[in-house]
């Protein structure tokens, strides 16, 4: 497997500062999360970033570790490092699982802004179908062309039935994503 780290493209894309944003959106079991599967193994060579818009609450740590007793104490990030993984758990998600639209985007770009920061090339966003970003669908309503022969979603970059190097092409072929295109908290 390729470092990622150590993979220079600067000179590939257009801002070195900020990364390509691609979000793969569709109904639920369409194959969304297969696909960001297949698209991180096709960017090995790059430094790759996921974001997952989740709309119920989840404990991503276990009760009762130290990590966790840290959290419960209050502090607004905890990061854990293991021998494996480093793990960060920030407080201020989206606010609930009936969050408004412009809070669920500022949410997702104060995240983005947090990863461009860190130097991935690449963010695969799965949901967040309100943001405006380049997008993949995947499932019916796919985003092709219907009777007057334009594309309902302007944003559509490519469908989750082409084929995975012609995403990869469709990604790569994408700018990134300019500061102040998502609202801030």
């Amino acid at each position: 497997m390729t470092d990622r780290s150590a993979t220079d493209t600067s000179e590939e894309r257009g801002d070195p500062d900020r990364p390509t944003v691609v979000s793969i959106i569709g109904p639920s079991d369409a194959g969304k999360t297969s696909l960001v599967e297949a698209l991180v193994s096709a960017f090995e060579d790059r430094r790759v970033a996921t974001v997952k818009s989740i709309h119920h609450d989840i404990e991503p740590d276990t009760p009762g570790t130290d990590t966790h007793r840290h959290r419960t104490a209050g502090a607004d990030t905890v990061v854990g490092i293991t021998p494996a993984f480093t793990f960060e758990i920030t407080r201020g998600g989206k606010g609930s699982d009936r969050t408004d639209t412009a809070t669920e985007l500022a949410a997702l770009g104060a995240t983005l802004d947090r990863l461009a920061s860190r130097g991935f090339d690449i963010v695969l966003v799965e949901g967040f179908g309100a943001a405006p970003l380049p997008t993949i669908r995947v499932g019916e309503g796919d985003g092709t062309a219907t009777g007057a022969g334009t594309d309902p979603d302007p944003n559509r970059i490519g469908t989750g039935d082409e084929s995975i190097g012609t995403l990869r092409a469709a990604i790569e072929d994408t700018d990134p994503v300019e500061p102040g295109t998502l609202p801030r908290r």
